[in-house]
Order: structure tokens, then sequence, then C-alpha cells
């Protein structure tokens, strides 16, 4: 059963209002300024089932404006509260890419909990795609440049066959992907890959999984190809390593993507591919937003 999020105990120290604690949470005042001249919050799936410190976290201006201003789209307070997330949890993060997610995860688990981070392969020998070493490369700099809020994150490589450079204190509540399994069934590696991930969980914990939905029956090269997986699959393939589906939601649903488009759900912001400026293509794909997406929650069964 997921714990209350609002209970006073699970609270985020974040908000204390002593500046001597805020010091010693956040470790300059320049940081905790991030976070106390905030944008208003994002709204809630539940209005009465409030956690302020995540809100204030969503809100902080240690976040990109650029990221920020997807959270129309993304819902990270309504995602992060489905998942069970509290601010006392082990929780890994997989290819956070440039960090949207990691911005919310980091200054929020900082006290309390830990996050460690999987990433792609900075090594030319365990990665030849440069992309994938260029955004790992960039990752960690961001992450180098607010020590006060980051320091305490742990960064690591993405498995192929078991985990090789991150090693947990205990046993993980929490894993979390967004918009990853797309990549990782089109290099082979999404069933082996998520058997990593529940052997790392402990017994009732939470793997989170937001993913580009496509239609039901959608044939299996085109979800390769489009990025949409189906729901179906996502399940299925989760099942056979040994999760339980839990819960699911439409908290990230977009009715308005056709999920018909020449470059598939890269079409769509932010890639925005093959939608140059001015264009009817990208005025189009702007009008539509980002792409439907589901969010499923699954569990490490207890027995």
């Amino acid at each position: 059963m997921i714990p209350d999020m609002t209970a006073p105990q699970n609270l985020c120290p974040l908000l204390w209002p002593r500046r001597a604690m805020v010091m010693q949470l956040l470790g300059s005042c320049a940081a905790w300024q991030g976070l106390a001249h905030a944008r208003p919050a994002s709204r809630s799936a539940n209005p009465g089932d409030l956690d302020p410190s995540l809100d204030a976290v969503i809100a902080g201006t240690q976040r990109s404006a650029d990221h920020s201003a997807r959270d129309r789209w993304r819902h990270p307070a309504e995602t992060l509260r489905f998942f069970g997330l509290r601010a006392d949890q082990q929780v890994l993060e997989l290819s956070p890419g440039a960090g949207w997610y990691t911005e919310i995860l980091a200054p929020y688990l900082r006290e309390r909990g830990k996050l460690y981070v999987a990433h792609y392969a900075v090594d030319q020998r365990q990665s030849e795609i440069d992309y994938e070493r260029r955004t790992r490369r960039a990752f960690e700099a961001k992450l180098a440049a607010t020590p006060a809020l980051y320091d305490r994150v742990v960064v690591g490589t993405l498995p192929t066959t078991a985990f090789t450079d991150l090693q947990f204190d205990r046993p993980l509540d929490a894993v979390l992907t967004f918009r990853n399994l797309h990549n990782w069934i089109r290099d082979g590696r999404l069933l082996q890959r998520l058997r990593i991930f529940h052997a790392a969980l402990k017994p009732g914990g939470v793997f989170g999984v937001e993913e580009h939905r496509a239609a039901p029956d959608t044939p299996p090269d085109r979800q390769i190809s489009s990025g949409y997986l189906t729901e179906a699959l996502v399940i299925g393939h989760a099942r056979s390593a040994g999760f339980e589906l839990h819960g699911r939601s439409e908290i990230n649903a977009n009715p308005r993507d056709s999920r018909l488009h020449p470059h598939g759900v890269w079409s769509l912001p932010p890639n925005l591919s093959g939608a140059p400026e001015g264009s009817k293509a990208r005025m189009e794909a702007l009008a539509t937003g980002e792409s439907d997406r589901m969010t499923l929650r699954f569990i490490k069964a207890r027995t």
C-alpha cells in the first residue's frame, strides 16, 4: 500500500523555515533561493492530497525554463505521486537524458532519500554512439555545476547484462523510467534490462513507467520505427520480467496525438523532426503537443 504523502513525517525538509536548517540542507544560500523563489506550483491530480515539498521543488528555479515549460504535457507532480514517490526513498532513474526529471528528483530526495542514475555509457568501448557519450558528459557537467543540489546523486551506466558501476546501499524502493522503453526494444535489450531492474528492487518496490503509447493494433515493426509502443507489449514484457501491474493512469494522455507522423514520435515536441521553423508541419506539431503516453505502475511481488 502506498504511504500517505501528506503525513507530516513525509514532508521534505526543504520547506523548513529556519535559515540554519536551510543552509545545512542545501549547502549554500544561492541554492536555497532557487527553490524558495519558486514559480506557481504544478496542478495536482488530487487537490486535497498535496505534498507541499514536492510542489515547491517542481516550482523551483533550479529547473531550466525550457524544462518547466513542458510541465503542461509531462505532469511531474501527478506522475510522481502516482508512482508513490516519497522523500525518504532510494530511487533509480533510468536514462535521464539532459536531466528533466533529475532536476526534480535530486533536490527532493537529497536529505532523506537517495537518487541513483543509470545513464548512457561514457566509455567508447561500451558505446560507439557519439550522441550517447556527449549526452552523458553534458549531464555530469550539469550536476557538477550545482553541487549544492546534485553532489549526492550517484551516476552510473545503464546495464546491458548487469550493473557494472552502481552499487546500492540497499534494495531500491523505486525504479523510474520516462520515455525510454522504445529505445530498449529497438536495441533488443528491453526484457533483459527489465529483469535487471526487477532484481534491484525490494519486495513491494515500484517500477514506474511513462512511455509513448501506440494504438492497440499497431504492428511490432511499426512500434519500433515510430517510437510508440502498445500497452500490451509493455505490460507483457514487464510481467515476463517478474513485475505485477499495480495501476495505470491517464495522467499523460494526449487525445490530440494521432500517432501518424512521418518521423514517428520525434515529429512532435520537443524534437520536431522534419518540421522546420515556420512550416505547416511545425505548426501542426506544436498544436498537437507532446505524445500520447501511458503511465503504468508495476510492483515487485512481496512473495
